[in-house]
């Protein structure tokens, strides 16, 4: 089978085309790079012992995008594109609906054009808000707090429409928690533009000693010690739940909607001081007011998941710090060279 895998130069696109070459598949990738580099593809090569197809093409451009298509015969797409700091969302709304939604709509488009009818689709579990319970299960209603996860819930209803005009369409919606760690290799992993908006490669670069001290964005949540509840999963276990949903699209599901998380949630405080075990040293850290567009607490019932796809993350808060400590002490400057 020929898997196409938009932004698979990412950090979750990465980790899953090792997953999917390692299983045999044919992976074609298309990334702009615009926050991702080429170097990630080959290392990806370089893990998995097999060579992939890359494209430098953003989704905004579609006659590019058709080329693609026009020269590989695509059995399935999985779709990571897309800018994913929350933060900036908030700030540059109109940028993030552009590059997202847009982007999405062509690659549906070009899909449509060339007989393409499965997709599993990277959504965030940013489209629950600030839920009311907690764990938070498939039929929690969607009510995203900024513009990163209202692009993911205007997509999830775009692709439901686009399900509803043509059943025999399948389609797996996976909204996952947040992801950490790294290959147990070392040599992928997350490597952020400029300071890191996400807390464990922000962690990360200041235990390696490129920025001089974590900021802890609020510790007046209504949470056991004040600081964010996540449910963090390990990008290897993310990686996994892609393969099994791609299978899953085999059986002519339809639609199917899935939380990937581990069902438990860590505050910040308590990954950093997993990572200081981790790192072998102390993490300095300040406290400064909330960020916009943050909630309290946020983590999965996955049990949807273990049933119907038999996918369960197996690695635990000691395995995820301890394989990203691992990437950044051996790419302290990310991909790029010293």
């Amino acid at each position: 089978m020929r898997i196409l895998v938009t932004g698979g130069a990412g950090y979750i696109g990465s980790h899953t085309c090792v997953e999917l070459l390692l299983a045999g598949y044919e992976v074609i990738v298309v990334d702009s790079l615009i926050n991702s580099r080429e170097e990630s593809i080959r290392r990806v090569a370089e893990i998995s012992g097999r060579k992939l197809n890359f494209h430098k093409v953003d989704l905004l451009d579609k006659s590019g995008l058709s080329a693609v298509f026009q020269e590989k015969k695509i059995d399935a797409v999985i779709h990571f594109a897309g800018l994913k700091a929350v933060g900036e969302s908030v700030a540059m709304p109109l940028h993030y609906y552009t590059n997202n939604i847009t982007g999405s709509l062509v690659l549906f488009k070009v899909m449509a054009d060339y007989g393409v009818r499965n997709l599993v689709f990277s959504s965030s579990a940013t489209v629950y808000g600030d839920p009311a319970a907690l764990p938070i299960t498939e039929d929690f209603p969607l009510k995203a707090s900024n513009p990163y996860g209202w692009a993911k819930v205007m997509l999830e209803q775009i692709l439901r429409d686009l399900y509803h005009a043509d059943p025999t369409l399948n389609i797996a919606l996976l909204r996952y928690f947040n992801p950490v760690g790294a290959h147990p290799s070392g040599r992928i992993g997350e490597d952020p533009r400029g300071i890191p908006n996400n807390l464990v490669p922000y962690i990360a670069q200041v235990a390696v000693g490129k920025l001089p001290e974590l900021q802890i964005f609020g510790n007046d949540y209504t949470t056991p010690d004040g600081t964010g509840v996540r449910d963090y999963i390990h990008v290897m276990d993310l990686a996994s739940g892609h393969m099994r949903a791609l299978e899953k699209l085999a059986t002519n599901p339809g639609l199917v909607t899935y939380n990937l998380g581990t069902g438990k949630g860590y505050s910040v405080l308590e990954m950093v001081n997993a990572f200081a075990k981790a790192a072998g040293k102390n993490i300095p850290y300040r406290i400064v007011g909330r960020r916009p567009g943050d909630i309290a607490s946020c983590y999965a019932d996955p049990s949807k998941a273990e049933r119907e796809l038999s996918w369960e993350a197996t690695r635990g808060i000691d395995a995820m710090c301890r394989d990203t400590w691992r990437w950044q002490t051996k790419n302290p400057n990310g991909y790029e060279e010293p």
